[in-house]
Formats: C-alpha cells, sequence, structure tokens
C-alpha cells in the first residue's frame, strides 16, 4: 500500500491512478492521518461465469426425435 498526501495526489494524479490500476492501493493521508484509500475495482464476471457448468440432461424422449417427428 503507498501513501501519500492529498496535494501530492493532486499534482501527480495520473501516476497514483497508474498504480491504482496495476493492482496498488493508495492511502491519502491529511496531517499524518488516513482520510481515504483508493482501491483497484474487481473485474466484474457475468453470474453465469461464476457457477459451476453442468451437463444438460433430458428426460424423456431425445429433443432431436421429436423436432425430426414434427418436421
Amino acid at each position: 500500500m503507498r501513501d501519500t498526501t492529498f496535494t501530492e495526489l493532486r499534482n501527480h494524479a495520473r501516476a497514483f491512478f497508474d498504480l491504482v490500476e496495476a493492482g496498488e492501493t493508495v492511502r491519502v493521508l491529511r496531517k499524518g492521518k488516513p482520510i481515504a484509500e483508493i482501491h483497484p475495482v474487481a473485474p466484474q464476471v457475468p453470474s453465469w461465469k461464476r457457477r459451476a457448468a453442468r451437463p444438460l440432461q433430458i428426460t424423456g424422449e431425445q429433443i432431436s426425435r421429436v423436432i425430426l417427428d414434427q418436421r
């Protein structure tokens, strides 16, 4: 974690946000006391990718047979 003052953050914002983008957290200090932390945002993963895939199971007739019979 990198500590910085608000003035230094304001003057060198691009460099600090490059650090955050690279995965580092930046803590902002005022009069030596922490007032904020800037964290990288976790990547958004769609909910369907968070679950383990299960094979599709269909009971009864095969779907391809039902489609062919209805043609």
